[in-house]
């Protein structure tokens, strides 16, 4: 993890169960706060708790929707791919994998080499 987000924080937030059921449905396929509300069986000041918080470590990415007449909505969606939790020397790791763009990874890659 990085500096800017402690561990004990991204695991507090990956062990809320009220958090892993929206993350599960937006694994599926994008959703809005009412949606989510509705198949998890939350109230709307919860799931918009829980989509703040998983925001907050860079989990959930927010699409917004335009629909007819101009009015919009924000659909929310998994922004990671998969995770993994490890124990090492009494100390936890958290990698957060995500699916990257070839050419961003590469560049990225290239910058680590040049520095090294």
């Amino acid at each position: 993890m990085t500096d800017e987000q402690p561990v004990e924080e991204i695991l507090d937030t990956i062990g809320d169960r009220k958090a892993r059921l929206v993350l599960a449905e937006i694994s599926r396929q994008p959703r809005s706060a009412k949606e989510l509300s509705e198949l998890c069986g939350l109230s709307l000041p919860t799931i918009y708790r829980r989509l703040d918080m998983l925001k907050e470590h860079d989990l959930i990415v927010g699409l917004t929707t335009i629909v007819e007449g101009g009015n919009h909505y924000e659909r929310y969606q998994c922004n990671f791919n998969s995770t993994l939790i490890s124990l090492e020397d009494s100390e936890y790791d958290v990698k957060i994998y995500r699916e990257e763009n070839l050419p961003d990874r590469f560049s990225e890659l290239w910058d680590d080499l040049q520095r090294a």
